[in-house]
């Protein structure tokens, strides 16, 4: 076991935060949940990431206080959204450790946890492999991530916490990845050293056509704009409500900016899905009559801008073919590409898996994918998915709050947050563990009871909060 120097910087944090009270504690880890490419604690081969060493202090910080503790407990009842994931972890640990053994060798996977099929080219029976218990572990402290911010957020300062520590989350996404873009084209990347030192594969100085692409603080591009969606998502429908305008708007421009210019296929394929939604959410609120002057701008302005920018490229064929190019390289040749191919054949090893394990699924963190839908379906199987689809209707479909305030705006824009994940998820996620940004807007959303609908004022966050 070895500490690295950012996880000695985390505990000092983590111990300020402490001594601060719980608002610090869940900025902090809002903050230093973005850091998917460091490794606070290397223990044998796993990464013990920042993430992880301060949710320890926000756990001990929120759930050593009766009243949290009470919240957090309640958060497991069987009418919250919490249970059910609750199943879901349970389930997914069970078949982590049961069925590599029960069904040994009935069915050939492209293991997760090793790199047998990268060396071999080819596929091995099912067997126990390391990620069962590193997922396992995983999965088990998103659980705990979720229930400790659904018990801050049952009361109406720590609701208040946990949605402008998201909004931190955000902004930190958004200032490491024009750092990425900075120091690289400065040559000073040795400098975003100390925050890349996971023992993963890091592809921090890959280029496409001339063109950086952008991981930000996390491992590849594609994770980088898979959070990048997210924070479109949410800071988008924040702005349209007019939720704080100047901070939200200006995040979600630039989170779409960055997007486009991340090179990434997931990214390029899901920002018109997300600029499709928003503009769906604010076509709504104008029908209905209650957009604000943002969402009514975006709803009548959006079609018009587009037009023009398909004429422009239409009257100029130059750009239009250095348009198409980049497409054309990073998003409609990747399917045939070495590693559209590659990632392609782990979708149909694992739903064979799936089909192979009656339903039932091979085990949390035993095989390969490439997308959450297969990921879920080869792992969980049907139980882990019905789990996990009651879940997200409970914290994320059902109406929160009272329509038109403050608690139903942001409930949408966790909801349209969580989409824009679930996005990038189902084009690339390798695995079911949707991370701490994940647990933040399911929080949110779940901390808000249908019930709230019967008060007569919105939750106040903070002074002026639609100004």
């Amino acid at each position: 076991m070895s500490i690295e120097p950012i996880g000695v910087m985390t505990l000092l944090i983590g111990l300020v935060c402490l001594m601060l009270g719980t608002g610090a504690l869940v900025h902090g880890l809002a903050i230093v949940a973005v850091l998917g490419a460091a490794a606070a604690m290397l223990i044998g081969a796993a990464n013990i990431q920042p993430g992880h060493v301060m949710l320890v202090f926000l756990a001990f910080g929120v759930l050593s206080h009766r009243r949290e503790a009470v919240a957090a407990i309640r958060a497991l009842h069987p009418n919250e959204p919490g249970f059910w994931f609750t199943c879901l972890v349970a389930y997914g640990v069970a078949s982590a450790f049961l069925m590599p053994r029960v069904l040994a060798g009935m069915t050939e996977i492209i293991p997760l946890g090793t790199t047998a099929f990268d060396d071999t080219g080819s596929t091995v029976p099912l067997a126990p492999v390391s990620s069962n218990v590193t997922q396992s572990l995983y999965l088990s402290t998103t659980l705990l991530c979720l229930v400790t911010l659904t018990a801050v957020a049952a009361t109406r300062e720590g609701f208040s916490a946990v949605f402008n520590a998201l909004l931190a989350c955000c902004v930190a996404n958004t200032a490491f990845a024009i750092l990425d873009v900075a120091t690289y084209a400065t040559g000073t990347q040795d400098l975003l050293g100390f925050i890349r030192n996971a023992r993963y594969t890091l592809h921090t100085d890959s280029e496409i056509a001339g063109m950086k692409r952008i991981v930000g603080s996390y491992t590849e591009a594609s994770v980088f704009a898979r959070s990048t969606l997210g924070v479109l998502g949410f800071t988008g429908t924040l702005w349209l409500c007019g939720v704080r305008p100047a901070l939200t708007g200006t995040i979600a421009t630039m989170s779409l900016v960055l997007i486009v210019l991340s090179t990434s296929s997931t990214g390029l394929a899901g920002a018109p899905m997300m600029l499709l939604l928003l503009y769906g959410f604010a076509f709504a609120r104008l029908v209905q009559g209650n957009a604000r002057r943002q969402a009514a701008m975006f709803a009548l302005g959006a079609p018009v801008i587009g037009l023009a920018v398909v004429m422009l490229l239409l009257l100029d064929p130059e750009v239009t073919a250095k348009v198409y190019g980049y497409v054309d390289l990073v998003v409609l040749n990747k399917a045939s590409s070495d590693s559209g191919v590659e990632r392609s054949s782990w979708n149909v090893v694992s739903f064979q898996n799936f089909l192979d394990s009656w339903g039932l699924g091979v085990g949390l963190g035993t095989a390969r994918a490439s997308s959450f839908a297969v990921a879920l379906l080869a792992s969980v199987g049907i139980p882990g998915a019905f789990f996990y689809a009651v879940f997200v209707f409970e914290c994320f479909a059902r109406p929160r709050g009272q329509p038109g305030s403050l608690e139903a705006d942001i409930a949408v824009a966790a909801r349209n947050g969580y989409a824009g994940l679930l996005i990038g998820d189902l084009l690339v996620g390798p695995i079911i563990d949707q991370g701490f940004f994940f647990c933040m807007l399911a929080a949110v959303a779940a901390a808000i009871r249908p019930r709230a609908s019967r008060v007569p004022r919105p939750v106040p966050l903070v002074s002026g909060a639609r100004l």
